[in-house]
């Protein structure tokens, strides 16, 4: 953990969607060690939702013991009223917002398992909805506050996926297009000193993935037992993004957390340093802008 004087972001305030469990709440953590304040947003404020472990008040618990501030709220990004209420939220507590990370995307049961999309039920389309169309939205918010104070980060979680076949159509092209949103944002914002990119990480040992490597057939097998991270490790490459003062120069991008990792001096928990599967499975194509 790092000590009071070793803390970039003491006194920056963010947001971190989808941060009950898995990628989410590895990033709030990661925040959190640098001194953050980190509203976790998240459905799961009881424990064993869809079967898994973590809820947003577990979580901000754990982010106040990381060292960091953590005020858990519940958020259903499915519900645009919701979305402004916890920017009119954090105006009104923080007046300010330094880094907002769109994270969240829904997972329905069917997306790992076989079949064609006219296979499985339209509702997967919700994918779509939160994954992109309720980052836009929170997007949206943070901006009307992070560009009359000139500075700011936002940061969309995507991967590999984004130019590589993985599960379904509809997951592909969320994370298409929150790379190319993300982008696009990074035009607008440019003026007004705030920033805007997004991250491809790679296979995650998550709570859900831990249990789909159990569960669905050929996962483990395709798997490298050296490719995958913890998920705090994308944490750790937004939270040296957060404290880089030259992070306008990389607004526009989509980059790879394993590579950006190497550019901080970074590794994972665990002190391994993560491979980029740029490789095998493609690179982003937007540059900084």
């Amino acid at each position: 953990m790092a000590s009071g004087a070793d803390k970039p972001l003491a006194g920056k305030v963010t947001v971190v969607t989808g941060a009950s469990r898995g990628v989410g709440k590895g990033i709030a953590l990661a925040l959190a060690e640098q001194g953050a304040t980190v509203y976790v947003t998240g459905r799961t404020i009881a424990a064993g939702h869809e079967g898994l472990s973590g809820t947003i008040g577990e979580t901000a618990a754990e982010v106040d013991a990381r060292g960091g501030k953590g005020i858990a709220v519940q958020l259903d990004l499915a519900d645009d009223a919701q979305i402004a209420a916890l920017f009119a939220r954090v105006q009104d507590e923080q007046g300010r917002l330094d880094l907002l990370v769109n994270n969240a995307i829904v997972i329905p049961p069917e997306l790992t398992q076989p079949g064609g999309f006219w296979e499985k039920p339209l509702s997967n389309w919700e994918m779509f909805d939160i994954g992109l169309r309720a980052a836009y939205v929170a997007a949206w918010h943070a901006a009307r506050i992070m560009v009359p104070q000139k500075s700011g980060l936002i940061v969309g979680i995507s991967g590999y996926v984004g130019v590589t076949y993985t599960y379904g159509p509809i997951f592909g092209t969320a994370k298409a297009g929150l790379d190319r949103m993300a982008r696009d944002m990074a035009i607008e914002l440019k003026e007004h000193g705030v920033a805007s990119l997004s991250l491809w990480q790679g296979f995650t040992y998550t709570e859900r993935a831990i249990e789909n490597l159990k569960s669905v057939p050929g996962m483990a097998a395709q798997l490298r037992s050296s490719a995958g991270s913890s998920p705090e490790f994308p944490g750790r490459v937004v939270a040296a993004l957060a404290a880089d003062p030259a992070i306008m120069a990389r607004s526009g991008g989509t980059f790879i957390n394993a590579e950006l990792a190497q550019e901080y001096g970074l590794t994972d928990i665990d002190g391994r340093v993560v491979p980029s599967n740029r490789a095998e499975r493609g690179s982003p194509i937007w540059q900084p802008v």
